[in-house]
């Protein structure tokens, strides 16, 4: 179960890493030491006439569409007016308090703030329906929520008589009057702190705070099962953004390496009530002095990426394919275009994949960048430096791509129950198709009894291969309320030597004792301790053969290819693998148009809908439209292009077309972005026994 590896000589500066910022502490005291090191410099952008906030005139009113800031100094003002105003009105130490709001400024404010007053956080997504809000607020007992607007403070009123709340506060300025005594806004709360706001009594709170106190609870996005309640410490998430700042962090010798640090601004996007943009997006940021950007929406990324002219930032695999699919459309609009966009592809993967790339290379390159590249580059505000990646698999001809192009992309990995990162690419080696080495500050070990070799595509005839466990001071205790459920989720330490130690990693010994977190996940841990994910052991597809097929290797081939928007792998105990797909209609329709298939069903409709800039949904008419053997002919060509990749008895065979993109609001993605595989299945029960037959 566990190797000596022999780890790559750049991750001996790592154990060396020494962060000022180093200390068994607490998250709000993290965020002061930050902070008061940054007084005078940007913390937070936020874009104007798009919320009624309610804190405006404690911050300056952005213009319309445009962006504002405030300092560190304004932002630690806010945390300590609002943490002062929480214990005013009646919180303690250890309440639980939900924020259902979208990703904002107000989000970052109040969730430091709740942890400087010694609170609990728990989350609670906006497309969560009112009984998901009454489970998610229920489950842990809350006693207060922080709520975005009016309504989603109505969702509330459907299920308050359910719950234990007393205190309703909003971040925007309603429009009706509430005759409550239990319903504030933020600016009032804040108010109440700042007239209260006394400094030896707001450091008391942060001294009763203990590193290992509960923090918050972050609710596992419920992929298969009812969301379980992950108990994350303050001690869980501090670690983590240690083991990140040993990769990631700025190196005083190094002075122009790539890192993560007090010049770094990052447009954050993501949901902050899931625990990746928590941690990479939120605390590693303000953590290291860096700046927050919020774009207004998911929808208006492109737009507030010009304006934040951010130089990094996280976002998951789906974010990349579509920013990449944006970029072949783009190149779509004449035959010269879209050759030229192809050659700087390939030059883009063979610069990326050269040890030291030769003279000829080199020049093509720089040709490359000259007529692609910098186009991108400024579409993406021009000034970035690293993205990560996380939160699901990003496909290695993609991440080749990018990287090859200049765009910095590391890919990481983790789960809510390791708050979140286990491991992460380095920015001095990066390997697309793999998600690095495990931090300096997490142990993970392979368990050979779950899966095989036989099951996954070996990049190194020495690799492990079985399910990832992980152990260290990031990984949770455990899950709230389910003692069976958190011990199933642990195991005792897998193998030990006559002396009780654990040897891994090319030699180092650590404690053997203790117990491992079992991931689910199925990887490869290659010789010199790179980890390849092939896939969640749950979901991997048994056919009636015997054979093992994980899915998602076969789903990430299918990231840049342009006739297919998604695609989902099926076969379970069935003869051979089958696939549902949602077709690319923006490429269908440029395909249609340049055929002159005028009597193609809906054609018109189609057409149009592809004119607009950024079409969305699907066309009018698409559930006829995957019904004509043109379209389904020009999507088989695609998939049997893939097919030339695997092994026969991983080939899709037969295929079924759906109309509808799988989105979080239509329940068939998570609001991560990840496949809510039994719910996709469920909704297409019918396509699916097309595929087989049935």
């Amino acid at each position: 179960m566990v190797a000596n590896i022999k780890e790559p000589e750049w991750l001996a500066a790592e154990y060396e890493y020494e962060d000022d910022l180093y200390a068994e502490g607490t998250i709000p005291e993290l965020f002061e030491t930050s902070a008061e090191r940054r007084l005078s410099e940007k913390a937070q952008l936020y874009k104007g006439g798009i919320h009624n906030r309610s804190m405006i005139g404690v911050v300056p009113e952005a213009p319309d569409g445009e962006y504002a800031s405030i300092t560190y100094r304004e932002m630690r003002d806010i945390v300590r007016h609002l943490a002062t105003g929480f214990r005013e009105i009646g919180l303690e130490h250890q309440d639980r308090v939900g924020i259902f709001a979208n990703t904002r400024m107000e989000w970052a404010q109040s969730d430091f703030a709740l942890l400087a007053a010694g609170c609990v956080v728990t989350t609670v997504y906006t497309d969560s329906s009112a009984s998901q809000a009454e489970y998610l607020l229920g489950d842990p007992g809350a006693r207060g929520v922080i709520v975005e607007n009016e309504q989603l403070l109505e969702r509330l009123f459907e299920v308050e008589e359910n719950l234990e709340l007393e205190y309703m506060i909003l971040i925007d300025e309603p429009e009706s009057e509430y005759d409550r005594d239990d319903i504030y806004t933020l600016r009032e709360v804040h108010d109440i702190g700042e007239e209260q706001f006394d400094e030896d009594t707001y450091q008391g709170w942060l001294d009763e705070t203990q590193p290992d106190d509960l923090a918050s609870l972050v609710y596992t996005s419920g992929t298969t099962s009812q969301p379980k309640g992950v108990q994350l410490t303050h001690w869980n998430f501090r670690s983590n953004f240690h083991g990140i700042r040993a990769r990631a962090g700025p190196r005083p010798s190094e002075p122009d390496r790539i890192c993560i640090d007090s010049d770094t601004t990052t447009i954050s996007f993501l949901p902050l009530a899931h625990v990746f943009e928590r941690v990479a997006g939120h605390f590693l940021i303000f953590g290291s002095g860096g700046t927050v950007g919020y774009a207004e929406s998911t929808e208006t990324v492109s737009e507030d990426i010009k304006k934040i002219k951010p130089n990094g930032g996280a976002s998951v695999p789906r974010v990349y394919e579509r920013i990449f699919d944006s970029m072949r459309e783009q190149a779509s609009e004449s035959s010269v275009k879209q050759r030229i966009f192809n050659w700087a592809l390939d030059v883009a993967q063979q610069y990326q994949q050269a040890e030291n790339p030769g003279t000829l290379l080199r020049a093509k390159h720089g040709l490359a960048d000259k007529l692609v590249y910098s186009t991108i580059k400024e579409e993406l505000g021009g000034n970035i430096e690293i993205f990560v990646s996380g939160g699901g698999s990003l496909s290695k001809e993609l991440c080749s791509i990018f990287n090859g192009m200049g765009l910095t992309i590391v890919e990481g990995y983790g789960l809510t129950e390791t708050a979140p990162v286990v491991t992460v690419n380095s920015p001095d080696d990066i390997r697309p198709g793999t998600v690095g080495p495990p931090l300096v500050n997490v142990d993970v070990a392979i368990d050979e009894s779950k899966g095989s070799k036989d099951e996954v595509d070996l990049s190194d005839p020495n690799s492990l291969v079985g399910e990832l466990l992980v152990r260290g001071p990031n990984v949770t205790d455990g899950y709230w309320n389910k003692p069976g459920a958190t011990e199933r989720a642990f195991t005792d330490d897998p193998v030990s030597d006559e002396d009780g130690e654990l040897t891994v990693a090319d030699g180092i010994e650590i404690d053997g004792s203790g117990k491992w977190f079992r991931t689910g996940d199925l990887v490869e841990q290659t010789s010199d301790g790179f980890l390849i994910i092939h896939d969640r052991l749950k979901q991997l597809i048994v056919l009636d053969t015997g054979k093992n097929v994980p899915p998602q290797p076969i789903e990430d081939e299918f990231s840049t290819r342009e006739r297919v928007e998604q695609i989902m792998v099926v076969g379970d105990d069935e003869k051979f693998i089958g696939a549902l797909i949602v077709p690319n209609f923006q490429a269908l329709a440029d395909y249609a148009e340049s055929q002159n298939m005028t009597d193609l069903p809906h054609y018109d409709s189609l057409i149009q809908w592809a004119s607009v800039e950024e079409p969305v949904g699907t066309p009018p008419g698409a559930d006829e439209l995957i019904e004509d053997n043109r379209v389904i002919e020009f999507v088989a060509k695609e998939v049997e292009d893939a097919n030339q990749h695997f092994e026969k008895y991983m080939t899709i065979k037969e295929f079924a077309l759906v109309p509808d993109e799988w989105t979080p609001e239509n329940d068939l993605l998570t609001p991560s972005m990840k496949k809510k595989r039994r719910d996709i299945l469920s909704t297409y029960e019918e396509k699916v026994n097309e595929i087989y037959g049935n």
